[in-house]
């Protein structure tokens, strides 16, 4: 019964710190550079998602990812001064840390916003960035089109145009059933 309740424990461990490491954040620093926006010479942690951001095509459209691939979104409510998603959203659609560093593709202006608890945002073109929780690996873009959270979801063009709901493999414009990872909320 004892190597039954160990090997119990040693699963829901491994589960656990997988969980935790695939969150995206990272204790990365990164440098401001002229794409940035920015003429600060100070770091800052990296961001759920890692601290370079670079253009990668995924299904037909050319989108921003982060440094581990993961796809970076955009939030239809937010401006280009203040993000909306916050408290249980923010769980789902992660921040993205700023200032992050262009990479290779990025072809717009990277910037930074304050959010209310006093962290900076990265923004791409004036859109706050997040990454989401419904994407278990690089090239997916699960949250694309989604319409939860209070707002649609959007991965980040490279152009900044909005992608057609049928463009991202698990988009679906008016229903979660199409990738939404079954969160409900």
């Amino acid at each position: 019964m004892r190597k039954i309740w160990g090997a119990a424990g040693l699963a829901a461990f491994a589960l656990t710190v997988s969980a935790c490491g695939s969150s995206g954040s990272s204790s990365a620093t990164t440098a401001n550079t002229p794409a940035a926006g920015g003429n600060s010479s100070s770091s800052a942690p990296a961001a759920a998602g890692g601290n370079t951001v670079t253009a990668k095509t995924i299904g037909s459209q050319q989108v921003l990812v982060d440094s581990q691939g993961m796809t970076l979104y955009w939030f239809a409510i937010d401006t280009p001064s203040k993000s909306n998603c916050s408290g249980s959203c923010a769980t789902y659609w992660p921040p993205v840390t700023g200032p992050v560093t262009a990479g290779s593709g990025v072809t717009g202006t990277l910037g930074t916003i304050t959010r209310s608890d006093g962290t900076k945002q990265a923004t791409y073109l004036g859109h706050p960035l997040y990454t989401y929780i419904g994407d278990k690996g690089p090239g997916q873009n699960k949250g694309n089109g989604l319409n939860i959270s209070g707002g649609l979801w959007w991965e980040m063009t490279v152009s900044g145009s909005t992608p057609a709901p049928a463009a991202g493999a698990g988009s679906t414009a008016t229903s979660t059933s199409g990738g939404g990872g079954g969160y409900g909320y």
